[in-house]
């Protein structure tokens, strides 16, 4: 856990989500990915983000994004402001996968160093 924990004191955070997201779910998920991304963009911290669609191959997950932040320090203070934004403008995450039966798999992510 040592190396763990050194890793979250510095350098970038990923935050990395994973969807299943069934066909007739995807113009709706991909709506709200876009207004939340655009919210983190404007973020002090942020660094780059990306929006990948899976085209081949067989994973189970069909969409991810992943967010590079500069740090754990961004990262705490971007979580109040997005879940904020969120309720102001009526979305629930939460409720909108369980209500699209989307399976999402959400973590932090850091790199291994040396890599």
């Amino acid at each position: 856990m040592n190396g763990i924990n050194q890793a979250v004191s510095g350098g970038s955070v990923f935050r990395v989500d994973k969807f299943v997201v069934p066909a007739n779910a995807r113009e709706e998920i991909l709506a709200k990915v876009r207004m939340t991304h655009e919210l983190l963009r404007q973020q002090q911290g942020f660094v780059q983000d990306f929006l990948l669609e899976q085209f081949s191959g067989p994973g189970e997950f069909n969409l991810v994004t992943i967010v590079e932040w500069e740090g754990q320090a961004a990262v705490d203070k971007v979580v109040p402001i997005i879940k904020a934004a969120h309720e102001r403008s009526g979305f629930n995450p939460q409720e909108t996968i369980a209500r699209l039966g989307v399976k999402a798999d959400i973590a932090n992510y850091q790199r291994i160093p040396g890599m």
